[in-house]
């Protein structure tokens, strides 16, 4: 994690803003999962090593995270908003979700055809054009049933 750390330093220093405890340890939580966690799942597990590290830290941190384009924010329909690394070395890159409606587990969803990426490039393309909209990126989540779920 200590080559990690310094690629987030650097992040950090370029914007002007430190590389504070907090924030390298919200990091580390992140990196360390393929889940999608909502700020008290990242609290739980920060409060495990830094009991001293609070839920608004957190909360006020992650939001910093999101605004520097470190950290997304997702709203599966839950009640809550989870949290991935943009980056990450556990996860895809790109990817959409799939999310089961009955026992709300979210698949990540990266094994594109070479259909679906043409076909996503020209939604894309064509939603620039109709709405003069220069497109940098998309979130893609589909809802259903998953096959335990159905089985059920």
């Amino acid at each position: 994690m200590a080559k990690t750390n310094s690629k987030w330093q650097e992040r950090f220093r370029e914007m002007g803003m430190r590389f504070t405890e907090p924030r390298r340890v919200i990091l580390e939580v992140l990196g360390d999962t393929v889940e999608h966690l909502s700020a008290e799942e990242i609290y739980m597990r920060v409060y495990k090593k830094h009991p001293n590290i609070g839920l608004t830290t957190v909360y006020r941190n992650l939001y910093t995270l999101e605004q520097m384009g470190i950290v997304t924010k997702f709203h599966f329909g839950d009640g809550c908003h989870r949290y991935e690394l943009i980056e990450s070395n556990k996860k895809p890159d790109h990817h959409h979700h799939l999310v089961c409606t009955g026992c709300k587990r979210i698949i990540d969803y990266d094994d594109f055809m070479d259909e679906e990426i043409e076909y996503i490039k020209k939604v894309e393309k064509a939603l620039s054009r109709k709405h003069s909209f220069h497109i940098t990126d998309h979130v893609i989540q589909f809802y259903g049933i998953c096959k335990k779920c159905k089985a059920a």
